[in-house]
Order: structure tokens, then sequence, then C-alpha cells
């Protein structure tokens, strides 16, 4: 099968199974997020796959959401700063991502970048504690990073050919 006929067959069928494991009552109750799933699993993609994808989508996104609730608690904390508390906060938060890329296991500043914004989201569109907003976050992410190993390992299944049915591979001659 073609690649692109195979990750297009393999992406929509666990587009389907991944949207509706967010739908069911676990998943609900955990507040996961099927859209910061699919933001890891394309990130998985963006960073090349393999390992190097399982890096960038499960790590540098759970690090910079991370870092994304730290900088959600401290702004009530730079209260004098007024209204420059949350830019501040932010910015700081924006600097450690970047400066955590100098670990190669948090290398991909994008996906930190994303992580931030996806618990800024979730405290935003929840009003949730950014305490409580980080476990459904990691989560959610995990969950996309494995849909996105998977869509790969899937794809390079149904894109391998059987050497037995070349023509004059494997055959007597």
């Amino acid at each position: 099968m073609p690649k692109l006929a195979a990750l297009a067959l393999v992406v929509g069928v666990l587009a389907v199974v991944d949207t509706w494991l967010f739908g069911m009552g676990s998943f609900k109750a955990l507040n996961m997020q099927v859209w910061m799933s699919f933001i890891s699993w394309g990130v998985h993609f963006m960073a090349g796959g393999k390992t190097q994808g399982v890096k960038a989508s499960a790590l540098s996104m759970s690090f910079g959401a991370v870092v994304g609730m730290c900088a959600a608690l401290a702004i009530p904390h730079l209260g004098a700063l007024n209204g420059l508390a949350a830019p501040v906060a932010v910015g700081v938060g924006a600097a450690l991502i970047v400066l955590a890329s100098k670990v190669p296991l948090l290398e991909a500043i994008p996906a930190g970048f994303y992580g931030f914004a996806a618990v800024f989201a979730l405290i935003g569109l929840g009003a949730v504690a950014p305490t409580a907003a980080i476990l459904p976050t990691i989560l959610s992410i995990v969950v996309g990073s494995a849909f996105g190993y998977v869509s790969e390992i899937a794809t390079d299944i149904l894109t391998k050919k059987d050497i037995a049915l070349e023509p004059g591979v494997g055959q007597p001659t």
C-alpha cells in the first residue's frame, strides 16, 4: 500500500478511536482534552517521529505544561507588577523552556511552548486551578504521543512489501 494511503487510513481510524476515548466517562472525569492529544500527536510527526517524536511530544510538551502551571501559580504573587504580572510570569516561563532545551530530553522548544499554552488553555476554559489542570494536560499529551507512535508503526506495517511476492526475489532459479 502506498505510504500516504496507509498513513491516511491509519490516522483516520485512530482519530476515531482517540476521539471516542476522550468521550468516555473516565477521560471526561479526569478533564482530559482530545485537542491536546491531537496537538501532541502532530508534534510527534513534526519532530520527525520515532524516538525523537516521542521525546518532543511526551517529554517537551509535558515539561512546557509544568512550566506553564508554575507561571500561572506565580501570577497572583507578582501583584506588585500590576498589569505586568501575567506577562512577566509568561516571559520567565518561556525563557525557562528555551534554557531547558540544552537538556537533550527537552530540546524541542516549540513542543514546550505547545504544552505551556495547553495548560493555560485548560485553566482558562474550565476555570480550574493550575494544579488541577496539570494532570489532565499531561495525560492528554501522553495519549496523543502514544497515538503518534502507534500510527507510525501501523503505517510502516501496512507499507512493508512481502519480499516473496516481488518478481525475481526469493524465487528458485
